[in-house]
């Protein structure tokens, strides 16, 4: 089989699996690690808290995790200049996006 060099460049294509899980590991243990302090930790609530964050992963990508994420922040800082983050059509549909997956890896795992 003949490579062009255009072909060599760009590399092999990501795989299926590689883009449903654009997660990075850090992320994923972050969550892991304060969901566990939130529900305990046991050897349980590690292997359900790991199923969250994948079943998260699974329905939202992760640059909009990232985002609502960034909403519920800035939300916690408070003051004038960040009401947009309150008022925002585009910051709350984000984060209703992201408790629709929350809700669904909490029937799914815990």
């Amino acid at each position: 089989m003949l490579h062009t060099p255009a072909v060599l460049a760009a590399g092999p294509k990501p795989s299926v699996a590689d883009q449903l899980n654009d997660y990075p590991t850090e992320a994923r243990a972050d969550y892991v690690f304060g969901c566990m302090a939130t529900n305990g930790q046991s050897s349980d609530v590690l292997r359900r808290c790991s199923c969250s964050i994948d079943v998260i992963a699974s329905i939202l990508p992760y640059d909009k995790y990232v985002e609502a994420a960034t909403v519920l922040s800035m939300r916690q800082t408070g003051g004038e200049r960040m009401a947009i983050f309150s008022q925002a059509a585009s910051a709350k549909e984000l984060v209703a996006n992201l408790r629709r997956a929350q809700a669904e890896a909490d029937i799914v795992c815990f």
